[in-house]
C-alpha cells in the first residue's frame, strides 16, 4: 500500500518561497515506473484544486494561477516528490496535498484526469502566506 507524507509547509511573507516534499513508500516497481503524481491544495471554504502534475515521462503541467512561480519535480532515487513555490501570494494559502498511485502510460490522461484517479493521498501540509 502506497503511503505519502508531506512536509515543508509553514508561514511565509508574501513574495517568499517554500519547498514542499512528499515522501512515498510502499510502491511496487510496476506502479512507480508509470505513476502520475500531483500536488493539490484546499483553501478554507473552497474545493480542493489541482496545482501541478508530473507524468511518468517527466511532462508537467500547472494551474494557471501558479504558472511561472511553482515547479514540480521528483527524485526517483529517493521516492520523493517536490513542489518549489516562489513569489508566494496570500491566495496560495491552504492545505497542500500530494497524490500518487495513478499508474498510466498516457501522459495526456495523467495531466487531464480528474482527482479521483489518484488512489493515494497524503495528510497534507499547511501553507500560510501573509502580507
Amino acid at each position: 500500500q502506497v503511503q505519502l507524507v508531506e512536509s515543508g509547509g509553514g508561514s511565509v511573507q508574501a513574495g517568499g518561497s517554500l519547498r514542499l516534499s512528499c515522501s512515498a513508500s510502499g510502491y511496487t516497481y510496476s506502479t512507480y515506473s508509470t505513476d502520475c503524481m500531483g500536488w493539490f491544495r484546499q483553501a478554507p471554504g473552497k474545493e480542493r484544486e489541482g496545482v501541478a502534475r508530473i507524468a511518468s515521462d517527466g511532462t508537467t503541467n500547472y494551474a494557471d494561477s501558479v504558472k511561472g512561480r511553482f515547479t514540480i519535480s521528483q527524485d526517483n532515487a529517493k521516492n520523493t516528490l517536490y513542489l518549489q513555490m516562489n513569489s508566494l501570494k496570500p491566495e496560495d494559502t491552504g492545505m497542500y496535498y500530494c497524490a500518487t498511485n495513478f499508474p498510466t502510460d498516457s501522459t495526456h490522461f495523467c495531466l487531464g484526469a480528474s482527482q479521483g484517479y489518484f488512489r493515494s493521498w497524503g495528510r497534507g501540509t499547511q501553507v500560510t502566506v501573509f502580507l
